[in-house]
């Protein structure tokens, strides 16, 4: 997570990137983030970018503060 006045910087990537380098060196076949709102656009197209894929959905799971409940 990135606090708002950090977005844009490529501060999520240089994270995520540099957690798959580690994962990899420690043997690890496969990694998955939990949770991430579909109404957190920036976010989706971040790990999509990264070679994350959707595994699953839950409609209705996150109550947004001003629209409601949205897709996990």
């Amino acid at each position: 997570m990135v606090s708002s006045a950090a977005r844009g910087k490529g501060l999520a990537t240089s994270m995520c990137e540099h957690l798959q380098k580690i994962a990899l060196e420690l043997g690890y076949k496969a990694m998955q983030f939990n949770f991430v709102a579909s109404t957190n656009e920036g976010a989706v197209r971040l790990w999509t970018k990264l070679g994350f894929e959707t595994v699953g959905r839950l409609p209705k799971a996150f109550d947004h503060p001003a629209i409601g409940l949205v897709m996990h």
